[in-house]
Parts: C-alpha cells; structure tokens; sequence
C-alpha cells in the first residue's frame, strides 16, 4: 500500500504556480542547510586554520548562506543572488576554499529555481552563474573551469528534469481525474435514465386508471414525485462534477475542516472489476427510484458482505460493521461510499505489506454516511511518500466521488501502524 506522508492536497497545485508545499520547502531547507554546513562548513575550518584572522568571518558567511537557503523555495532569485555573493566572499577570504566548493549553496538554489521558476528566468540565471568561469580559469586552470562550468550545468539540468517529472504527474492527475468524471457521469447516467424510465411508466399508468381508481393514480403520481426529486438530486450532483471552478472539496453539513491527505495509491479501476484482485463487482445499472427503492446489480452498499467475502477468499479477515439505515441514501452517495470502501480493500491487498486483518465500518447518520476503513499493514519497500500523489487511480477516484458529494476525504498511517481511510459523505435526503 502506497503510504503517505500526509501531504495536503494543496500540494500539485502550489507547484503548478511555481512554489513548493510548506512541508516540502521545509524540508529542502534543512536538507541542503546540512549539506551546505558540513561540507562547506568542513572545508573553511580546515583552509582556514592557516588564517585566523579570517576564518570567523568566512565561518559567518557559510552560516549566512545556510541560513538564506530557508527562502530559496519562496524567493529563488533573491537568495541565489546572495548565496552567490557570499561564496565569492568567501572564496576571496580562503583562496584555498575551491571556487565549486565555496559557491555550493549558490548551485542548490540554482536547482530549486530551475525546477519551480519559467525556463527563461532559469536560463538567466544559469547564465550568470557561468560568469564566475574566468575566475575558476585563473585559480584552476582549464580544470578548474571545466569543474566549475559542470557543476553549474548539472544543477540546471538537475532541476530541469525535476520540473519535467513534475509535470508530467500533474497531466496524469488531470487524466486521472477526467477520466473518473466521466465513469461517474456514465453511473449517474444509469440512475437518473432508470429513474425517468419509471415516472413514464407510472405517468401513463396513472392517465390510465385516473378515472375509475383515483388512489392508485395518486400512489402513481407520488412515485413520480419521489423520482423526480431523485433524479434533480443525482443531476445536480452530476452538474457539482464538472463545475470548472471547484477542484476541492465543498465543506458541507459533515464535512471535517481537516485537509483532505494524500493516501493509497494504484487502486485499480472504479469501473468493473479490479485487475488481479477478485473483489470487483461490476458497475451494472442502478434502478433505484427513490427513498426506500431497492436497487438492482451494481455497486451498492447492501452488497458490502459479498465484497467482503471475495476478499475473505484470498486470506485476508475482513471485519464488517454498518450501522444505521442506507436504504434511503441518494444513488451518487451509495455509490461513492461503496467505491470507497473498494478501492480500500484493493489498496489493502495490493500494497499493505504484512497486512492479514481490515477493518471496514459504514455508519449511516441523519446527515451523512461516514466510512472508515482500517487495516494492519505496512507500506511496500520502494513506495516513496508522494507516490499516490499521481501513479494512483483509486486515490484520485475516491476524491472526485467525495467532491462531487460535497463532502471529505482523510487518508494516512495510524500512528500505532496500519493505514486508515476515512471519508465522510453528506446525505440531502430530501433531493
């Protein structure tokens, strides 16, 4: 199971603007902070012990340098210009410092900026960093030129490829994500086509025995109410789907004011049967009509148990608890809940190391349906933490099936081990 570190969904979308998450800037920041104070700092103490007289102040401008990597995520531009300036600084002061060596923080912000700021901006700023390459001539000779003009261009192309690799995951979200849209559009489809079907039926029904059985023509005619307001309901849902102006989560009734985190990745189709696993049931065609109507084949939650059971099949002890009514629920809401708990069961057995026990919980409430589903497994060696950020359909699936209900979605480790999924699902009964 891909694991998360817990990255907010905010995540793509500050990098797509040029910037890096806070968790992420963090920890670049500490990350090449240490680099810069241990190696730079290592090669000042030891050039300096022949001068020292200069030595605090070289040792000063290395912590400067360490110090203003904080900003490089945030103000790239600004922050080369003075860790270049004070790896000058301190190559003047210690000669014997090499030029590579002294402007290392210098090269790490050229990285960032390459890979979070327009290529025409990392291009200026490549090219300046290349003008230091006389003095490297006249320290190292055409050695100490080349090293340097290489050093330089590795950071650029360094950042370079990570801009691509950036990209290149946000265009698979976004194909992800569209198409999970139009799985979601073909369900509703089903349900809201089913739905008119029958008020047809109980419309000419009604005419027919208007006169001679008034009752019957009033059951008929509130049936047609019922699915009327069902079907407006699962339209307007379907119409909250493809609303260009919403990429999160609407905060509803049941919703948490928690960020939705980055969790399980690689779960498999929504659609159909999941591939190597055997606990898909196929997306079949609702034909729920309304509060209490019972629905035929297809992905509701009255056929949590036989999933459960196809995966009891392969070993794994699934336990299952529901609690409240989920008779009435509107058919985007079933449907989204049990996607839920599907692409959780799929990711449990795919990527959940060592894991022999899930736990799956639906608690319908007046308000909402709140699925929680647990499991005792470990992530998958060689899953890194923003895996799930673009590899994975199911993650993406179950995103869009809980935005489009308006409500929220919380994935991560526990932190006594095993991995949680938690989604809570507002219920208007009254469409």
């Amino acid at each position: 199971m891909s694991r998360s570190s817990g990255q907010p969904d905010d995540t793509l979308a500050a990098e797509a603007q040029g910037h890096l998450s806070p968790r992420a800037a963090r920890t670049l920041w500490w990350t090449s902070a240490g680099l810069v104070l241990t190696v730079l700092g290592t090669s000042v103490s030891v050039a300096g012990a022949d001068h020292v007289g200069r030595l605090p102040v070289a040792a000063a401008l290395v912590v400067v340098q360490a110090a203003a990597l904080r900003w490089q995520a945030r103000a790239p531009v600004t922050v080369l210009a003075v860790n270049a300036l004070a790896g000058l600084a301190v190559w003047v002061l210690l000669p014997a410092v090499t030029l590579t060596g002294a402007l290392l923080a210098a090269q790490i912000t050229l990285c960032v900026l390459s890979a979070t700021r327009p290529r025409r901006v990392s291009v200026l700023a490549l090219a300046a960093m290349c003008l230091p390459a006389p003095l490297a001539f006249g320290a190292g000779g055409a050695t100490g030129v080349t090293v340097w003009l290489l050093t330089v261009v590795l950071a650029w192309t360094a950042g370079q490829w990570r801009r691509a690799q950036r990209e290149r995951t946000r265009a698979e979200t976004r194909r992800a994500v569209v198409e999970e849209r139009a799985r979601i559009a073909r369900e509703v489809h089903d349900v809201v086509a089913h739905t008119l079907s029958v008020m047809v039926i109980q419309a000419g029904a009604a005419d027919d025995v208007f006169a001679e059985r008034p009752e019957q023509a009033r059951q008929a005619l509130r049936v047609i109410e019922t699915g009327a307001r069902s079907a407006l309901g699962e339209l307007r849902l379907l119409l909250r789907a493809f609303r260009p102006d919403e990429d999160g989560y609407a905060d509803d009734g049941c919703a948490d004011d928690r960020h939705p985190d980055e969790g399980h990745a690689d779960g498999g189709s929504a659609d159909g049967d999941v591939t190597g696993t055997g606990i898909g049931i196929g997306t079949g065609t609702g034909t729920g009509t309304g509060a209490g109507k019972q629905r035929g084949p297809g992905p509701w939650l009255v056929r949590l148990e036989e999933l459960a059971q196809t995966v009891r099949a392969t070993g794994m002890t699934v336990r299952l608890h529901r609690e409240g009514a989920t008779a009435g629920l509107p058919a985007t809401v079933d449907h989204a809940a049990y996607r839920i708990v599907q692409e959780s069961l799929t990711n449990t057995l795919r990527h959940a190391v060592g894991a022999d026990e899930v736990s799956v919980r639906v608690t319908a409430e007046r308000d909402c349906v709140r699925v929680t589903v647990i499991d005792n497994g470990r992530a998958a060696p060689g899953l890194a933490p923003g895996y799930a950020a673009g590899a994975g359909r199911g993650l993406v699936g179950m995103k869009e099936r809980v935005r489009l209900v308006g409500g929220s979605l919380r994935t991560g480790p526990r932190p006594g081990g095993g991995y949680e999924v938690s989604a809570r699902l507002p219920v208007d009964r009254a469409s």
